[in-house]
């Protein structure tokens, strides 16, 4: 089987066909003879002649060039379609596949039996509809000295058409499968075609300029398997991009050898097209490029693309997409858990007085309870992996952090482990949490304490630094923008396996073994880093261990032409008596959150106005306006939100202050509050005590 993809792939024969004598033609011999005659009559000097001699003269040039015109005609009947059609109807024969060689205006010069059988006997290809607009495109092409392509429908299905020139006013039709690439040619139709023309069409010689100049690898090769042809010729981006390329060079010897038996399984499936290749390199696997090969009469043209950056900006993109939709349910599923542990605690404080010490039952409700506070803690893991916890910002000095957290980090690891720091100098100030910052950085130290145990122990090494825009970019920040400060946690264990890679920061996915990891590690620090606006890297190599790097941005007070403002008078102590009076209006639309609360408030003296839902509060607000105290309301609600339900019932509610409960952020919508006053958060779960000490403050601050 030999291929033509090309009009210049095409061999001379087909190039010549229908073919035709290249030797003097006596037809036209004698017509230029006869018009030769004619002019030399013409050109006689008739200055002297008679009246006889110059109507002798004109009849004689009439006689000329009707003679010669007719000769002309003569000549294209005398050259009957039977001796040009013979190789064409002999290579349409060779052909398994329908085809024709057809003239430009659609006629069909000749068809091979098959292509009888699939479009019928019709003297011309179809003259109306879609196929018709199609195919004379695709003769509009092939007169460019292109390949033409064209959707026709035979035999009841749909199939390509290829138009391709064969010489002058002629082109070879072919109907094909659809979304066929090169023009197949069985071995018998490439013998007939080079019997009729005697000769050969030359592969390629050399690389063409484009490709020799172009940024990306070309090569030159010589054999049928791509993989296993050797290179004739290469540009010399080729050895940027596969470290490799020489003359006489087995191909497939760029390709990683996976790759390359999976690039070969695709070149054999004839669904596969024109679409490029995605490889790795053999020099570093980690390198991917996307390889096109086109081939030519046992030669083959080879461009191979590095597009690892571009797969690496997709991966990140697909993660963090990934990333956000397990955050958004995670953040759901937190919620909706806070509400029943909110329950769960306030039931325990009202058994809790039922059952003191000694009794039967204490030791049963104190295990509840404890068991409770483990689940508010990995709560909290969901939360804070959801971007949804509740923060408290400070201004911290990252060197100072690592510093203080360094004695409760080594104490977290064994004789076998070492832990060493490393501060840089300058180090920059950050706007974050500090308590997320210390859970994130001591989930890493007890990840890489973990995987160097494993493998008889070994160093852990914190390092702190602050980095330009440029170094951060160079360490994994690809989108970093001004300073940045530098939280690395690294080790010199076994690394993290390729295949894994992608995962790690996935919820509940661990390595370790069945009940030695709740998979939630990595997960929350990816999350605490995200809510405090920075960047997590990851650089690991099997067998050299592993490198976190934590990026946040370097927090820039502002220059203040005012003088220094008075110190924040201080917080007033808790409250010890948790009896109080006063109107709260409790909205809540989980019941059993709402109906202990409400009855524990009750029993501390406050009266106590209960609310399912947005809507329903705003209709009590209305109905005791201006004798409410303190509104306490959740802040996501079937309907009406919190935020929603304050601004409407404001005008009722005076200055009477709000406290909003909720297991989300703060800051998921502190927005929705601008310009409110007297509002206060209090964070899912609660305990009763907890809730009572801030009622009492903030009827306190409104007295």
């Amino acid at each position: 089987m030999q291929i033509i993809d090309s009009p210049e792939a095409m061999t001379p024969a087909m190039a010549e066909l229908p073919p035709k004598t290249r030797k003097v033609d006596p037809f036209i011999a004698l017509a230029v003879l006869f018009f030769l005659l004619a002019v030399g009559f013409a050109g006689a000097p008739v200055l002297n002649a008679g009246p006889e001699t110059i109507a002798s003269m004109l009849l004689l040039v009439g006689l000329a060039g009707v003679c010669g015109i007719g000769l002309f005609v003569l000549r294209g009947a005398a050259e009957t379609p039977a001796e040009s059609e013979a190789g064409a109807q002999a290579f349409l024969s060779a052909l398994d596949e329908p085809a024709a060689v057809a003239a430009p205006d659609g006629r069909l010069l000749t068809v091979n039996p098959a292509w009888r059988e699939a479009m019928g006997p019709g003297p011309r290809l179809p003259k109306s509809g879609a196929a018709a607009a199609s195919l004379f495109g695709a003769l509009a092409a092939a007169r460019r000295g292109e390949q033409g392509r064209a959707g026709v429908k035979a035999g009841g299905q749909e199939r390509e058409a290829l138009v391709s020139p064969l010489g002058p006013r002629r082109f070879l039709v072919r109907l094909t499968g659809r979304g066929s690439g090169a023009l197949a040619l069985p071995s018998s139709a490439m013998e007939v075609l080079n019997a009729v023309a005697g000769a050969k069409s030359p592969p390629p010689k050399v690389l063409d300029a484009f490709a020799a100049a172009s940024p990306f690898g070309a090569a030159l090769l010589e054999g049928e398997d791509p993989f296993e042809a050797r290179i004739i010729e290469a540009n010399p981006a080729l050895a940027a991009v596969a470290h490799g390329g020489e003359v006489g060079q087995a191909f497939g010897d760029l390709i990683e050898p996976t790759s390359r038996v999976d690039a070969a399984m695709r070149i054999a499936d004839a669904r596969h097209g024109h679409a490029p290749l995605e490889v790795r390199l053999a020099h570093d696997p980690s390198r991917i490029a996307h390889l096109y090969l086109s081939q030519s009469v046992g030669r083959w043209v080879a461009y191979l693309v590095d597009v690892s950056e571009q797969k690496q900006i997709e991966l990140q993109l697909s993660q963090s997409q990934k990333m956000q939709a397990i955050g958004q349910l995670a953040g759901g599923v937190a919620h909706d858990f806070n509400n029943l542990l909110t329950a769960i605690l306030m039931q325990l404080d009202v058994l809790a007085p039922r059952h003191p010490v000694g009794d039967p039952s204490y030791e049963g409700l104190n295990e509840i309870k404890q068991t409770s506070m483990r689940a508010a803690d990995l709560v909290r893991k969901l939360l804070a992996f959801s971007r949804k916890q509740t923060v408290q910002r400070e201004i911290l000095d990252v060197g100072e952090m690592i510093s203080e957290s360094e004695v409760l980090l080594r104490r977290l690891l064994y004789e076998d482990v070492k832990l060493t720091t490393d501060y840089g100098r300058n180090l920059p100030h950050v706007r974050a949490d500090r308590g997320q910052l210390d859970t994130a950085v001591m989930n890493l130290v007890v990840n890489a304490r973990d995987a160097i145990r494993s493998h008889g122990g070994g160093v852990i090494r914190i390092r702190t630094a602050r980095l330009t825009q440029e170094e951060a970019r160079s360490l994994g920040y690809p989108t970093a923008i001004g300073d940045q400060a530098l939280v690395e946690v690294s080790d010199d264990g076994p690394g993290i396996a390729p295949e894994v890679m992608d995962k790690i920061f996935d919820p509940f996915f661990t390595t370790k073994p069945v009940g030695e990891g709740t998979g939630l590690g990595l997960a929350t620090v990816y999350g605490i880093v995200k809510q405090s606006d920075g960047w997590i890297a990851v650089a690991s190599k099997p067998g050299e261990g592993a490198a976190f790097r934590i990026f946040l941005p370097v927090h820039m007070a502002p220059v203040s032409l005012q003088p220094a403002a008075e110190p924040a008078a201080p917080k007033p102590p808790k409250a010890r008596d948790l009896s109080g009076a006063g109107r709260i209006l409790f909205v809540e639309d989980e019941d059993a959150v709402r109906g202990v609360a409400a009855k524990l408030l009750r029993a501390r003296g406050y009266e106590v106005i209960e609310a399912a839902s947005g809507e329903e509060a705003l209709e009590y607000a209305e109905a005791h306006a201006g004798q409410i105290d303190l509104m306490i309301s959740d802040v996501v609600m079937p309907g009406m939100q919190g935020p929603d339900l304050l601004k409407q019932a404001r005008q009722y509610l005076g200055a009477a202050p709000v406290m909003f409960i909720s297991g989300y952020a703060e800051s998921e919508f502190s927005d929705l509050l601008e310009g409110e006053r007297n509002v206060s958060f209090l964070p899912k779960p609660i305990d009763i005590k907890t809730l009572a000490e801030r009622v009492k403050q903030e009827l306190q601050k409104a007295a």
